[in-house]
């Protein structure tokens, strides 16, 4: 019986330590996979524009600003619900740290919002545009600048022509979409949003190429002063 005892008590001590030795192995394992549940797929979206044109009021309010809550609180006749609007406004709201936007042509009132409402939020943003399109009637980049944001621009016979934005230098947002309410409303336009640590480097490369290339201290809009000797 004592025999017996004896050799149950060593197979249970040898299986405690095999435990034992797995454990560490085990937890690793269980530690990966949880990650891996909690970890989601990058973001790939595309938009196709006209867009149908709803009720934008609930995306676009800052905190105390009157709406709140669901859409069904605007008294507006515009119908609610997603479009392809809505989605590129929620795309560039979600940005928390930074946003460059390198943009051709931009007048659309609502994107312009969505731009200042994340200044007041205090993320950093930079614009890149075009200097003949930025002086047309609509434009928003002089209600940009006067909120404080920093604009920059070319000044040579090209056009600036490139339409893309950077969120939080993790998620880009380019196609052939111009940010104006004649391209959302009326044309056959595209946008693709994507999480790509690769593509946004390369746009991010890109876009600090041109910003610098645009410095205002290399302006030469104006003859330089002959110094005097």
């Amino acid at each position: 019986m004592r025999r017996i005892r004896w050799q149950v008590a060593a197979v249970a001590t040898l299986g405690l330590a095999l435990v034992l030795e797995a454990l560490p192995s085990v937890l690793h394992w269980l530690r990966v996979g949880r990650r891996q549940q909690r970890r989601r797929p990058p973001r790939r979206e595309v938009l196709f524009f006209p867009s149908q044109v709803t009720c934008t009021e609930a995306l676009l309010q800052a905190p105390g600003e009157g709406l709140s809550g669901p859409p069904a609180g605007c008294p507006c006749s515009l119908p609610h619900g997603e479009s392809s609007l809505s989605r590129l406004l929620s795309a560039l709201l979600a940005a928390r740290v930074s946003l460059e936007l390198c943009l051709f042509a931009f007048s659309s009132p609502q994107l312009g919002r969505a731009v200042q409402l994340l200044h007041k939020r205090g993320v950093r943003i930079r614009v890149i545009t075009d200097c003949d399109y930025m002086a047309l009637n609509g434009s928003q980049i002089g209600l940009l600048r006067k909120a404080g944001i920093q604009v920059r621009h070319d000044q040579d016979l090209g056009y600036m022509h490139h339409k893309f934005a950077i969120v939080d230098k993790k998620v880009l947002i380019t196609g052939s979409l111009n940010w104006t309410t004649q391209a959302i409303q009326n044309n056959r336009e595209n946008v693709l949003i994507m999480e790509d640590e690769e593509y946004v480097r390369l746009f991010l490369e890109e876009f600090e190429r041109i910003w610098e290339e645009f410095n205002p201290t290399k302006y030469t809009f104006f003859p330089q002063k002959k110094q005097s000797h």
